[in-house]
């Protein structure tokens, strides 16, 4: 089998160079001969598809047929590994996730070339971009990360195990979706790349890749949430974002897509911020491979990083080849990016999406700094100095404050200039809303914003959450309640209609919505508590309103690992609530522990509970308790965050007419109601 495998990968590098070489002369001569080298490219990459599916397919048999003739499969497989997790092997290792990573941009070469109609010309470009692509990778599969290398010598009955850390539902789809997210920035870079090769007039460029960003975005927003949620679930610290490497490049290119989405808008309306936009999806790219780069390179020390192993060198050729490149037909073409307007008023709408993207990079670059400090300070000094959390925080939370009132504000705002009174009559009530939730919040002593600066923080969060939430209610209901009058519709008919006249316009209001009710949730994290105490049978540990009593502890045993459980009995002012069970496994193949927390959730607070193991003196279990106010509602803003952006997906009806009733109509329907209700 890792023969087949071996000359997949081979044939799609030599088809991946085919489409790339054949493509560029293609671009370059002209006439019949043009349109033949053209097609004859395109389905080359059509044809790398193939392949790398084909090399796939052959590691997950090999998983399933449990071939540890394989090293990457005696590496990251088992024999009593259950079948999702043999199915994860894909992409749980360094050679397989390279492997992944060409399937997936296989997938999205594929989808693009089969809608070459589209736009022929750009689109023959950005393929041999997305070809130029495909054969770096093709290069790391094939000799510098190969997967299907032979073991020599005995081959052992059973494999070293998946990562303990792996073997978790969600890691089934974390990896995937993050995946997805990454290489599906290579579409829009290519597009944008060639629109600047070939100085493609207009904005069609943007109209193509707007839901190609969209939905990389939202498989990138997608995987960063599970990943948060992987690692509260099974990590067993009490946390779900440390501000870890790898964590950190993954945030990055969502930061740079996230004002490329926003920013274009402006290119689409006024023909402005062209540069901008051009640079913010070549960093966006740049960031995923550099992200990649990172997680392979061992250049810093992560817990969701592979080993160190000098494939890094691959990329840093590659992201200079790449920067090179962008920078030589940004210098050639810089002129064609010339805006067609100006910026009129600082209070506009131009203004807000210019001050986003602003901010949106302050807090990239904030990252991309705080993550390459200590490899930086041990090139300059020759002593790698850490930077932890606390920095982070302390520069990262005033700007995502800042980001918060500038998403409150800017829906608010026209195209062009906005009147002071116009912003004033719209705000006024939401305001009203957040003062009175701060003013709340005081009250009843839940957050003394005066005694700390993280309760400062989490109040200003709350108040200015609460702002972009009521500013988005408002927005929903003046534009239903305009319609429920013109069209004699209830209200949430009318909502509904709304919302489908400008997809894209309120399915981002969502988006906004979910992404504050994170914020919320963030907001929490300042009040956690935590304690740890070995507790014998009958005793308990007191923590906020809960009480936690332990019962017994049992043990538990299967192919795949061995287990212990501490049975917990929780109460709640003396009222007995539930029953928890932290565990503790050990995976026989690898003999690496992992704990399993008990976590019970509800929308004000989570009880977390981690079972790190037994007293060897007396036996006892020791037990981990946190209790994290508002995790519920990070998970819930998530789910909005989706909802919204599936809803800016959908195509607008804003060509068709609502039907309005005549005004004879409607005051003859209030009558008639009138006179019933009597």
């Amino acid at each position: 089998m890792s023969g087949l495998g071996d000359f997949s990968l081979l044939l799609g590098l030599e088809l991946s160079a085919f489409a790339f070489v054949v493509g560029i002369l293609g671009l370059v001569r002209k006439g019949r001969t043009a349109d033949i080298l053209t097609e004859m490219a395109r389905r080359a990459g059509i044809a790398v598809f193939g392949c790398v599916l084909v090399a796939s397919t052959v590691l997950v048999v090999a998983a399933f047929r449990n071939d540890f003739s394989i090293s990457y499969i005696l590496h990251h497989s088992n024999i009593a590994l259950s079948a999702p997790y043999k199915f994860a092997v894909l992409w749980s290792g360094q050679e397989g996730s390279l492997l992944f990573w060409s399937l997936l941009l296989g997938a999205y070469g594929l989808v693009l070339r089969l809608r070459y109609k589209v736009d022929p010309k750009l689109v023959a470009h950005a393929s041999v971009i997305i070809a130029g692509v495909q054969v770096f990778f093709f290069v790391l599969n094939n000799f510098a990360a190969n997967p299907f290398g032979i073991v020599t010598g005995t081959i052992p009955p059973d494999g070293n195990g998946l990562n303990p850390l792996l073997q978790y539902a969600e890691m089934v789809i974390h990896p995937p979706m993050l995946y997805l997210g990454y290489v599906g920035m290579t579409v829009p870079f290519a597009f944008a790349l060639g629109a600047l090769i070939m100085k493609y007039p207009g904005e069609k460029w943007i109209h193509i890749t707007r839901r190609w960003t969209m939905v990389t975005w939202l498989f990138l927003s997608c995987g960063i949430v599970l990943g948060a949620h992987w690692a509260y679930s099974v990590l067993g610290w009490g946390g779900y974002w440390g501000w870890d490497p790898v964590e950190n490049a993954s945030l990055m290119p969502w930061l740079t897509g996230t004002a490329f989405l926003h920013s274009v808008m402006m290119q689409e309306k006024r023909g402005m911020l062209k540069i901008w936009n051009m640079w913010l999806i070549f960093s966006t790219f740049l960031l995923a491979i550099f992200g990649t780069f990172l997680t392979r390179s061992g250049v810093v020390s992560s817990v969701h990083a592979f080993a160190q192993s000098s494939i890094g060198t691959y990329f840093i050729i590659f992201i200079a080849i790449t920067l090179a490149v962008c920078t030589y037909f940004f210098v050639m073409n810089r002129d064609h990016l010339r805006s067609e307007n100006r910026l009129e008023s600082l209070v506009s709408r131009e203004s807000s999406f210019l001050f986003n993207n602003l901010i949106l990079l302050v807090a990239c670059f904030t990252v991309l700094w705080g993550t390459l400090f200590p490899v930086l300070s041990e090139w300059v000094e020759g002593t790698k100095v850490t930077v932890g959390p606390p920095f982070f925080n302390r520069v990262n939370i005033p700007v995502a404050l800042l980001l918060l009132l500038l998403t409150a504000v800017g829906p608010l705002l026209s195209w062009r200039k906005t009147s002071t009174d116009s912003i004033r009559r719209n705000l006024l009530i939401p305001s009203i809303i957040a003062a009175v939730v701060g003013i709340a919040v005081i009250a009843l002593g839940w957050m003394h914003p005066l005694a700390e600066q993280s309760e400062f923080y989490s109040w200003s969060t709350l108040i200015l959450a609460t702002l972009v939430c009521a500013t988005v209610v408002s927005e929903f209901y003046r534009g239903g309640r305009v319609i429920a009058h013109q069209s004699g519709r209830n209200i949430a008919s009318s909502l509904y209609v709304l919302a489908r006249r400008n997809t894209r316009r309120y399915g981002g209001y969502i988006v906004h919505f979910g992404i504050a009710v994170m914020l919320i949730g963030f907001a929490g994290s300042a009040f956690n508590q935590d304690m740890e105490r070995e507790l014998a049978p009958g005793q308990s540990i007191t923590l906020g309103h809960y009480t936690v009593v332990c019962k017994t502890y049992t043990q538990d045993d299967n192919a795949n690992y061995s287990s212990e459980w501490a049975i917990m009995d929780v109460f709640r002012n003396g009222k007995k609530i539930d029953t928890m069970y932290p565990e503790r496994r050990v995976y026989k193949a690898s003999q690496q522990p992992s704990t399993m927390p008990a976590i019970r959730s509800t929308i004000g607070d989570d009880l977390y509970l981690v079972y790190t193991g037994l007293n060897p003196d007396n036996g006892h279990p020791i037990i981990r308790v946190h209790l994290n106010p508002l995790v519920w509602w990070i998970w819930a803003g998530a789910h909005l965050l989706l909802l919204g952006t599936l809803l800016a997906l959908v195509p607008s009806m804003a060509t068709q007419r609502v039907p309005v009733r005549s005004a004879a109509k409607v005051l003859a329907d209030n009558r008639q109601a009138v006179g019933a209700g009597d």
